[in-house]
């Protein structure tokens, strides 16, 4: 390691300024907190589901009494807004607080028992063990050290080991002592969480022995990195990554035919496409309207009003002004921009447009430019919006801005876009992702690396986990949630029947 490379460097969005973060971790620290976490994998395995949400409870608790702290220490590293970020710091305690109830609820772990011809046979999901963490630059709450990947994996039962993020490492390092503390208190194992710090260290994660699965949240090509790094392990891990592309919205031709709704889906691309400064992995970067229409006139009017502001890193903001200039070279055409601020990472909001004939396979334009950017292409006909549509990505999300329940084309579009997006939203805008039992946050590759998967919801734990039977196994060696007895008082399915009272066998 270099001497350059002792400690994270802090940056300010809006100045540029530099200021010295945590120190870097070894290589020899990373094992020696992925041996602590495997030591104590399996007592927090057997822990009963209810502590497990209890220690969540610990941690959402010492989030929100923190908040006014964290939320300026985040502002100083994302420009993100403080009072933007004292919300994410509530979002991430809400979220704590759901995965403990998915945990003690129970259902995640599918317990099934069959007795048939003297064969007692049993399943289970049971929790894999460590897994490592990397989190998000663009929500450095809700998606970074103690978000939706750290929640769900302690809800499962699996140790956590988290990657700090370069782009606020000195919030990471904070929120870190944040949840250990809480943990401690809480009474969870030691080895329950471990945060580490650097590039190598990262690494060091993925290679680790002890490792059973990966989360990442971020761009593609760090996603598909440490998807192939997994690969060539001696042991291969899962790696779900959460990698996000162009989400496309469509305006249907009723939809643009009246004059008020054609303004509100304007509004609300342009408030959906710069939410953040466009630093959304939900960010809808197309939007298809009819030829005609006057769609990205009306979304030219509407990104007037917007307020200019700062990406999260320098490398973002350079890729940013690249990507501009790639999609003006590859066929786009500038409609409209908002000056950006002279100083820091800065990024001028900006609105294009392009004939459809240049959505062609392997165009620029058909990938994601990160940062508040939109593209406006018109179609004729809807065969040539279906023909459009079959030759985007698929996406995390699609929307739909229509006439209303009885717009003749939603009964076609919204199942198609099924196929390619993993939610579809009609009259409204994907930028907004709730945690709740029915959420996918997923798609088909690219979007992410395993389309089955969600990092978002109650279904966020059947990543952390993997189904085990166990057949004419004495009750003494029973898992406690597969005995007849039922300690935990779980819903289980007997004999094919769904019992929820949390009665016996």
């Amino acid at each position: 390691m270099n001497a350059t490379e002792a400690a994270e460097v802090s940056r300010d969005p809006r100045t540029g300024a530099r200021t010295e973060g945590p120190a870097v971790t070894s290589v020899d620290e990373v094992a020696r907190l992925a041996a602590r976490a495997a030591r104590d994998a399996e007592r927090i395995a057997d822990c009963p589901p209810a502590v497990r949400a209890d220690w969540l409870e610990a941690i959402a608790t010492a989030l929100e009494h923190d908040t006014e702290e964290l939320a300026a220490l985040a502002d100083a590293e994302t420009a993100l807004g403080v009072d933007r970020l004292r919300g994410e710091v509530g979002r991430a305690a809400a979220q704590a607080r759901f995965y403990g109830r998915v945990a003690a609820e129970g259902s995640w772990l599918d317990i099934r028992i069959d007795r048939f011809d003297g064969v007692d046979l049993r399943r289970i999901n049971r929790p894999l063990g460590p897994v490592a963490v990397f989190g998000a630059s663009n929500f450095p709450f809700a998606f970074g050290v103690v978000g939706h990947d750290t929640s769900s994996a302690l809800a499962a039962g699996c140790p956590v080991l988290v990657k700090g993020h370069p782009a606020h490492p000195r919030l990471s390092a904070r929120l870190g002592a944040t949840v250990t503390a809480a943990l401690r208190a809480a009474g969870a194992p030691e080895g329950t969480f471990a945060l580490v710090h650097g590039f190598e260290a990262g690494l060091a994660l993925v290679d680790a022995p002890e490792v059973t699965a990966v989360a990442f949240t971020g761009s593609q090509a760090g996603g598909m990195a440490l998807v192939e790094r997994a690969a060539r392990r001696p042991v291969p891990v899962p790696v779900f990554a959460e990698m996000g592309t162009v989400n496309p919205a469509v305006l249907t031709p009723a939809a643009a035919a009246d004059d008020e709704v054609l303004r509100t889906a304007a509004s609300g691309f342009v408030a959906s496409f710069t939410l953040g400064q466009g630093q959304f992995c939900t960010k809808p970067g197309l939007l298809l309207a009819p030829r005609g229409s006057g769609a990205a006139d009306a979304v030219a009017g509407a990104l007037t009003g917007t307020e200019p502001g700062w990406l999260l890193t320098e490398g973002i903001a350079s890729a940013y002004r690249k990507g501009l200039a790639d999609l003006e070279a590859a066929g786009a055409r500038l409609v409209a921009s908002v000056a950006a601020h002279p100083e820091g990472f800065a990024a001028a909001p900006t609105l294009l447009t392009a004939p459809a004939e240049a959505l062609v396979p392997g165009s620029r334009l058909l990938e994601e430019c990160f940062g508040p950017v939109a593209l406006v292409v018109e179609y004729d006909d809807a065969e040539q919006l279906r023909a459009l549509l079959a030759r985007l990505q698929p996406s995390l999300a699609a929307a739909v801005a229509s006439a209303g329940e009885t717009d003749p084309d939603l009964p076609w579009l919204v199942p198609l876009l099924s196929r390619k997006a993993g939610r579809v939203v009609v009259d409204g805008w994907p930028t907004g992702v709730v945690t709740t039992w029915a959420q996918q946050h997923g798609g088909p590759w690219p979007a992410t690396s395993r389309p089955e998967a969600t990092s978002v919801g109650a279904a966020a734990l059947d990543r952390f986990t993997r189904p085990v039977a166990f057949q004419n196994v004495p009750q003494p060696a029973l898992p406690d949630a597969l005995r007849d007895d039922n300690p935990w008082r779980l819903p289980r399915r007997i004999d094919g029947v769904r019992e929820t009272d949390g009665g016996g066998a």
